[in-house]
This record gives C-alpha cells, structure tokens and sequence, in this order.
C-alpha cells in the first residue's frame, strides 16, 4: 500500500492528526484516518508516523509515452546544473534554457513548480567580491598596491552564503521569467513546514493558490537557518522521508501536491549499474523498485548534499506516492537545451522510474540478444543459414491460412483510418507469400558465397600473408511501415549475411508482425540461434532507438520519405541507409518510340503509384509538343485519371494548361505528375541532377548513342532505358529481396541486397614477424605479391 510520513512533533499522535483529519477542500484528497496508522519510527529524536496515502490523480504513469499527459510538473535543480564549474556564481546559460522551457510548458497550459539550488553559490560570489573589495581598499591604504596578490580568501560560511545569495538568485529568476510574461514567486521552507501540521495546511494551500493564478513557485530549502546536515539515517526505507536537501524537498513537495511528474536534474545522465565513468557502466533506461541491489553508487557530486543514491530513493519515494519521476542530465550542451521538454514529450531521456514492470525483455536487452545471436548467426555454416532460410519460406506457405487471418485484424482495425496506398502496403495475399517464399529461397542460394569470402590475398613478406575477407555489418535495425511482407525479406537478408536484427514494425501490422516474426523464430531454432532476430514490441519511439548508438551499427528505415529524413535526423552517430526521397524521372527522347512511351509511363507512375520507385516527373523533349505522340501521353494520363501539374516551360507553351507546379522537388506518391519541357537530352541531365533525388531515371529513345550517353553521365543509383522506373527493386534486380534503396554513396547503393549488409575485416598470419625487421637496416623486405583467391564450393 503507498504510504506517506507525517510528523507528529512531541503531542499525542491521535491529537495531532485530528486537524488533518478534518482538512480544507483545498487538501481534502491528502485526508488521512488515525486508524490506519501501521507503526512509529523516530530518527534524531524526532518522530515519524507512516501512514497510507491517498492520491486523487491515480498511480504513477506507466511508460514514457503517457509523460506528455502530465499536467502538474516539478523540476528540481540540483546545485551541479545551477552552479558554475568553479562553484562561485551562476551557470547563466543553463538557467536561461531551463526557465525558457518552463515557461514554454507553462504557457502551453501545464503547472509548473521549481525546486532550485543555487543560493549559497550566488551568495559565495557576492561575498568574495565583497571581501575583495574590502580587503583591496585596506591593503591599498596600508600595503600597497603589490599586495594585493596576496590576499587570502577566508572560508565563507554555507549559510552567511545562502542568506547573502538568496534574493539575487530570486531577481536573475524574476527577470528570466518576466522575458516570457510569467509571473515567479519565491517559497523558503525547513523541514518543520512540512512536519508543523499549521505550516503544512499553509504551505499546501499558498501552492494551490499560486498555481491557481499561473504563476511559477519557486521553492527552496531556507539554507540560511537550516541545521547541519544529517546523515541519510531518514532515507534508509522509502517509507520514510524528511526534508534534508532538495532532492528529497523535491519528492516531498511532489507528493504534497499530488504532482504528475517530478524532473530531477543533476550532472549525469540518469542513474547507472555503477558509478558514471568506471568501466561498463550502462545508463538504466527504466528503474524499477526493488533494483536496488543491481546498481553500485559512487560518490557524492562536486557540489550539493545529495548523491545519486538519496537522489533514487527520493525518486523512489515519489513514485510510491503516486508520482513519476525522471533523473536527467541539466548540464551536457547537447541536450540539456531540451531536455525537460524533451522528457515531457516522452523522448528516452534519462532514467524513468516506473513501477510496471514490461513482460517482455527491455529494447536494450533486445539489442544485447541480436548482438550475441547476430555472432552466433555468423559463425554457422553457409549451408546452415541457407537451411534456416529455406525452412523459413516453407513456413510462409504452411502457416499461409494463420497469416492471412492475422493479416485480416489489421485490415479490419486499420479501415477507415489508413490511406489507399497504405492499405495495399498492409494487404497479403497467398500471392504474396508465393512471392515472398520464391524470393527468400533466392537469397538462400546466394548466401552460399557470402560471409567469409576472400576478396584479396597479399603476401606482404616470406610467411606473412593478408587477406580482406567479408564479415557481417553487426546489428541492424530497420524500421518499416505498414508492409508486414517486409519482416521475412529483411529478416532473410539478415540471416544470410549473419547480421543480428531489430525490426520495428508500424502498429497497424501489429497482428501481422508477430506472427511473421514467432516464424522467423522457429526457423531460427533449428540452428540454435533463435535470439538473433528481434521484433520491438516495447513503447519505444523511433527517436529514442535511433539513439541506441552502442547497440546497433546501421539504420534502414523502410517507408515514406518522411519517415528517413526523420530517422535521419534523429540518428545520434548511427549511419543511416537509405533514400530521403523517391524523385524519379524519365526523360521522353525525341527518337522515342510511339508504342514503348504511353506503355513505359502507363507501367511506371500507374502500376504503383505510392512505392518510392514511382515516376514523378516527366521530361519531354520540345519537339514532341502537340504531336501525337505527346496527345497519346496526355491521354493516357487522363483515362488513369492521372492528375497533371506543369512545369514551368511546359506552362509557358500552352494556351491552357494545368497549375504551374509549385515546386520541381515533389515526391507525388499518388497519381500526380509533373510534366516538364526539355530542348535536349543535356537539359534533361542537368534538370535531374538538380531536382532530382539520385534514385531512378530513364530515358526513352530509340537513339542507342543518345541513350549510352544519358545513362553514362546521369549521377544516380538507378539508370535505365527503355524500362520502367518500377524495376529499380531487389527481387526485379534478382537479388531475392532488399532491405531498402540507398541512395548515398558509402556504402552500398541502389537497391541493397545481401551484397550491401556485408562489410570486409583484415587477417594477417605471420611468424614472429616484427615491423622493425623491415626498416631500412632491417633484414626484411617488403614483397606485397597478388596471391590467387581461392573458389569456395557453392554447390
């Protein structure tokens, strides 16, 4: 049961819990019955009573995701993200953006509350230039001006510090705030406002009165008559807590007022295994109670009272009473800009502390898995990767009947509230798994000379020999929409290359996914390395995976060009493969054939209008204007109720003609076409290279000269002629499958099959060879002779 500690200071507890009994309406959820009291525990002398809790705003949030519902926030600064480096003054930087973001959830509706150190260092600041001052004015009327430097600083006094500092760190505040037009006010309490039951009633209500008028409190402990401070005596159960230092004022105060989420911010990232810095020490993602005993705490941090560990068990604390909690990093320039809002919008930001408990193993864990079974994967045999494929394609047409019927939920819970071309996407068929199983059973054939193929011999020296020899990428991770025929493709490209996987499907093929993936599973097994492949069934949003940058070595998003350039730009030091947008051209020649045009475009912007691989602009050579061949384009375009927008030049030649299109960069993804004018097959080029995004373009003509040139001097993955834009895929090309279509340049491109999830590691054998033996007095030449490769058996 959650529970709360109340002091009943010296009276008789029963006498001095009735005024609490018969609380305000202000605080009349916090009501308590004596009743329920369980037991007493003094600390100091002083007496506690644990008594249950009951909040009116439910149990702490469950995941990440829900932070964003927050509507009651307290952020709490501790000293190490308020203070300078050399803890003598303010970080004005870091305070400015932390009340810039408070002011940007304040006026987006939430309810704010600070808790904030920093007072006895803005003090410590003010005093030293005081004596300094002072000290120069006397040893300049004594001494002498070469004195100065000899000065000597006295040991100033925490609380002669807090006193001097408080009202200067109060005003910076004000007039932080006052730049958003929001009002601050300040609130000093001891731990006897919360145990005096008079001063907690009053406390409580001037909160709810503050926040009821949109104003920030900004609350503190009154450092200027606080006691020394204690040992952690009171912080040995979570049951129990007093008000010692801001990390458990924070907690205190959050429970107090039934807070949604407290924001602790400190000088690490978040709470690790073990102390921050020491060898293997891993960021906890999400904390839950009772992990006490898996983490080692460290030491304290340079400034304040609080260490990381009474920092957990007032988080520990909060969370008991109702409220989430997160521990983040205020101080690091890359993200302590964002930071509180970033947390509030549920970005991975720290460690959550939460007290449900996923079933299933963590993201993190999941990547750990396809790591080891990724390795595991590569150390097989090619004839036991290719079994698993093969066994893997069967199942997709055994189990046919148990896919289809999952594949119809989605279907069902998807209608209505996914586009056309989306739905197709989510659609199988028997006719699609034919397909799918024909494909994987490709890619099995050609994993027989994959992993482990010697690209190069060297005889560096006599009995010093290298090779270059091709080796598994080591974790990917691919993201997909909607297309749940995706999971065995990638997942067979995967096995044959022996790279572990991490697939995050779209939720609207939730059903699809996982049975798709419980095969991948099964056949995995018959090789012992069932882990290899993971499916990300957790809450984790695509940002927060693409900053896994220790756990996964490539990204392949797979969907809309919105989806990569988002991946792309989340992704924290992790390569992404991929394409940002599908902007395919086909340059019509005018030595095109009239039968091959209408056919070509018909085929390559209406077969498919949704896939990456879809024409969206069409160039048409000048002389092919209102002949009948361009007439035979048009309507073509019309009976495929094709919508048409113009090119500038092509608006400019017609009386009447569609909208001028608003840019000549659009991937349509839907039946639109833009139509250009061209005066030659140069213009058509340098037209491409500009608007273009290098992933498919095609000339047609019937010019073999013309056609040599275009494909030779277009900069794209994808060069065609005469053939529809719709081949640029990886089972058209014969490579069984892709795991997407890249159109960068490191380091595959075009269409990526096995070939692309391979990367080359170096073996050197020698004998007790040295580097010194081959200088130039050494006895040792360098010899650097070809060595054949030798042909591994493929059968």
């Amino acid at each position: 049961m959650l529970s709360q500690v109340y002091h009943c200071g010296f009276q008789p507890f029963k006498q001095r819990l009735l005024p609490w009994v018969k609380c305000t309406a202000v605080s009349r959820s916090h009501c308590v019955q004596t009743s329920a009291i369980r037991h007493v525990r003094s600390w100091s002398n002083i007496p506690f009573i644990t008594v249950p809790l009951s909040r009116a705003h439910g149990k702490s949030f469950a995941h990440r995701s829900e932070l964003k519902h927050a509507k009651r926030i307290v952020v709490k600064l501790g000293s190490a993200v308020v203070t300078r480096g050399d803890e003598c003054g303010l970080a004005l930087g870091r305070l400015a953006s932390i009340v810039e973001q408070v002011s940007v959830l304040q006026n987006q509706g939430r309810e704010m509350m600070l808790v904030t150190s920093g007072a006895v260092a803005f003090g410590k600041q003010r005093l030293r230039h005081e004596i300094l001052l002072s000290q120069s004015v006397r040893q300049a009327l004594h001494s002498g001006q070469n004195q100065l430097k000899e000065m000597a600083i006295p040991v100033l006094e925490a609380r002669a510090c807090a006193a001097a500092g408080q009202s200067g760190l109060m005003a910076l505040y004000e007039a932080m705030f006052t730049q958003y037009s929001i009002c601050a006010a300040q609130i000093l309490v001891t731990n006897l406002d919360f145990h005096d039951e008079q001063k907690r009633r009053n406390l409580n209500g001037t909160l709810h009165e503050l926040l009821r008028m949109n104003i920030v409190p900004i609350i503190n402990t009154n450092d200027a008559v606080v006691p020394p401070a204690e040992p952690n005596s009171d912080l040995q159960g979570v049951n129990v807590i007093s008000v010692k230092d801001n990390d458990s004022l924070a907690a205190r105060l959050a429970v107090e007022m039934k807070t949604d989420l407290l924001i602790v911010l400190s000088d690490v990232e978040g709470l690790f295994d073990s102390p921050p810095g020491s060898d293997d020490a891993k960021l906890i993602d999400i904390f839950y109670p009772g992990d006490q005993q898996s983490v080692t705490f460290g030491t304290k941090s340079r400034v304040g009272m609080g260490g990381m560990e009474a920092k957990v068990k007032a988080a520990l604390w909060a969370l008991q009473g109702g409220t989430s909690v997160v521990i983040a990093n205020g101080t690091h320039p890359k993200v302590s800009g964002h930071v509180i809002t970033d947390i509030v919008e549920g970005k991975k930001v720290g460690t959550f502390f939460s007290e449900v408990k996923p079933a299933g193993p963590t993201v993190e864990q999941q990547g750990e898995m396809a790591r080891s079974g990724g390795r595991m994967l590569a150390t097989l045999e090619p004839e036991q990767r290719a079994e698993i494929i093969h066994h893997l394609a069967d199942l997709l047409t055994d189990q046919r009947d148990e896919i289809l019927l999952a594949n119809k939920k989605d279907m069902e819970e998807a209608e209505g509230r996914l586009a056309a071309p989306l739905l197709k996407r989510l659609s199988l068929s028997t006719s699609k798994l034919n397909s799918l199983a024909i494909g994987l059973r490709q890619i099995a054939s050609s994993s027989q000379d994959s992993v482990g193929r010697v690209l190069r011999r060297t005889r560096i020296a006599k009995n010093l020999e290298l090779e270059q020899v091709t080796v598994p990428i080591g974790v990917l991770l691919v993201i997909f929409e909607s297309r749940p025929d995706c999971l065995p493709q990638v997942a067979a490209l995967a096995i044959a290359s022996g790279n572990g996987l991490l697939l995050k499907g779209g939720k609207e093929a939730t059903h699809s996914n996982r049975i798709l993936h419980l095969l991948t599973q099964e056949a995995l097994s018959i090789h012992g390395v069932k882990e290899a492949v993971q499916l990300v069934n957790t809450r984790e949003e695509v940002e927060d995976l693409c900053r896994l940058d220790k756990m996964i070595d490539l990204i392949i998003p797979r969907g809309s060009s919105q989806l990569v350039r988002d991946i792309q730009k989340a992704a924290k030091g992790i390569p992404v493969m991929g394409h940002s947008e599908g902007i395919c051209h086909m340059y019509v020649d005018s030595e095109a054939s009239v039968d091959k045009v209408t056919r070509l475009v018909r085929d390559s912007k209406c077969e498919y209008p949704a896939a990456c691989n879809a024409l969206e602009t069409l160039l048409i050579h000048r002389d092919l204007l209102r002949t009948p061949l361009f007439d035979q384009i048009i309507d073509m375009l019309r009976v495929e109720q094709v919508k048409i927008h113009a090119g500038p030049k092509f608006a400019s030649y017609l009386t009447f003609s569609p909208s001028e299109v608003k840019s000549l960069r659009t991937e349509y993804g839907d039946l639109e076409l833009c139509i250009e004018v061209v005066d030659n097959v140069q213009e058509a080029i340098d037209h491409i290279h500009k608007y273009g995004s290098s992933h498919t373009d095609v000339i047609v003509t019937e010019n073999e000269k013309t056609a040599e040139f275009f494909l030779q001097h277009v900069d794209s993955a994808c060069v065609f002629w005469n053939a529809s834009t719709r081949f640029s895929d990886g089972y058209r090309f014969g490579l069984g499958a892709e795991v997407g279509i890249s159109t960068s340049r490191i380091h595959a491109r075009g269409p990526v099959g096995l070939e692309g999830l391979l990367t080359t590691k170096w073996l050197l054998r020698g004998q007790d060879h040295v580097v010194s033996d081959f200088s130039e007095h050494g006895s040792l030449k360098y010899l650097h002779e070809n060595l054949p490769i030798p042909q591994r058996n493929v059968n």
